[in-house]
């Protein structure tokens, strides 16, 4: 564990003096450890005979997409906008599930999707003549009903109650599907992860198959959505190998996977300052970025994002509670320890901030977005974007 620390330290240090001339905050993504993870991801994908797309949702950073289509199959979306950025900036397959459609962009949509998963029955009665008539395919999310995740109820898909896929019994209530719903569908996808290792896919494939195994073998291909965290040292990835190969042969489908975190997992930074210290009861250190504003999921799973070269409370000799400048009470990021006192000016550097920060952040309070900055392979610095006041003024009336 202390060697782990001094090595992040050193990492910490190395980027702070590499970008001593940015302007803090800004996200930081490193092309070398992109790429890393995007090899993983090509080898899984070989040896396992199955195609994987980028789900957007997570990282939707277009600046990387020539280099992260050299590697996956397309891309995954949640609506028209994210679809059209898919198929214009990245090409490949382009995969689209809503729980809704627009009947106004439904038209749109189909442009640029391939396939289009529905979330009922009732949606594919709706528009799955359309869907046939364009040339491209259609599919229908399942809720298996099984839930594996421990702590993140915000994300499970399976919860009661859950308004993602369609369960074995409103199946049954969808008349006769055989007859008037499958005809349609050219596959089925189910997405019931969320960080997870390939145990608990395992353990989701079986409830799938208990339950909707009958229907499997009639269609073309198996979608077996997100939430694996493929690149993740501890990921057993000869396990999903083997279920992979396992349900393409017994069911004579094509799988595919649409992994979002995994893609840029460890391979971003949020690089802030220090504006200022204060004590109330603790040492207090306020930052020029904010949790609320600039990585959301902070607040919203929770969690404690790493931050490199630190410690948990009272691990190391001084401790101080992070925040950042918004008026929100709660804008906190969380209590971490340090070797030496923090002070004015100093700089910081988030780890795993890549995913779910650019795709999510905001401008609560007037906060300046941070700049995107791209670490190329040759060690050079690119700034992608910088933002304004115009784009803070423009979501506004």
């Amino acid at each position: 564990m202390m060697q782990e620390k001094e090595t992040e330290g050193k990492t910490a240090e190395k980027i702070i003096e590499a970008t001593g001339g940015l302007r803090t905050p800004f996200y930081l993504v490193d092309e070398t450890l992109l790429k890393r993870n995007l090899e993983i991801l090509r080898d899984v994908a070989d040896r396992a005979g199955c195609r994987i797309l980028l789900a957007q949702k997570a990282f939707s950073m277009f600046h990387t997409y020539p280099l992260i289509r050299k590697y996956l199959d397309g891309t995954a979306a949640s609506g028209l906008y994210e679809a059209r950025l898919g198929h214009e900036e990245f090409g490949k397959e382009t995969h689209v599930f809503s729980a809704a459609y627009r009947e106004d962009e439904f038209d749109a949509l189909l442009q640029y999707s391939d396939h289009i998963v529905f979330n009922t029955p009732s949606q594919v009665r709706k528009y799955g003549d359309k869907v046939r008539a364009a040339g491209k395919e259609a599919g229908l999310r399942l809720n298996p009903e099984c839930s594996t995740q421990e702590g993140h109820a915000i994300y499970d898909p399976c919860a009661p109650g859950s308004r993602m896929g369609t369960t074995l019994q409103a199946l049954g209530r969808a008349g006769d599907f055989e007859r008037e719903i499958l005809p349609y569908l050219s596959g089925f996808h189910f997405h019931t992860l969320c960080e997870q290792n390939s145990d608990d896919l395992e353990t989701t494939a079986t409830a799938v198959e208990e339950k909707f195994g009958g229907y499997l073998g009639r269609v073309k291909w198996l979608n077996l959505g997100g939430g694996h965290h493929i690149t993740r040292d501890d990921y057993d990835r000869d396990r999903l190998i083997r279920i992979v190969r396992r349900l393409r042969e017994k069911y004579g489908v094509e799988v595919y996977l649409e992994p979002g975190e995994a893609v840029v997992l460890n391979a971003g930074f949020l690089v802030t300052s220090v504006l200022e210290t204060m004590e109330n009861g603790m040492e207090i250190a306020i930052l020029d970025t904010s949790a609320a504003c600039h990585m959301p999921d902070v607040l919203e799973m929770p969690y404690r994002p790493p931050l490199l070269g630190s410690g948990k409370p009272g691990e190391k000799r001084y401790t101080f509670r992070l925040g950042g400048p918004t008026c929100l009470s709660g804008d906190c990021v969380g209590d971490y320890s340090f070797d030496e006192p923090l002070t004015p000016g100093k700089r910081l550097v988030f780890g795993d901030m890549a995913l779910y920060t650019m795709v999510k952040n905001n401008t609560f309070n007037g906060m300046p977005l941070p700049s995107i900055v791209l670490r190329r392979e040759d060690g050079q610095n690119e700034t992608v974007r910088e933002f304004g006041y115009e784009d803070f003024k423009g979501r506004l009336s």
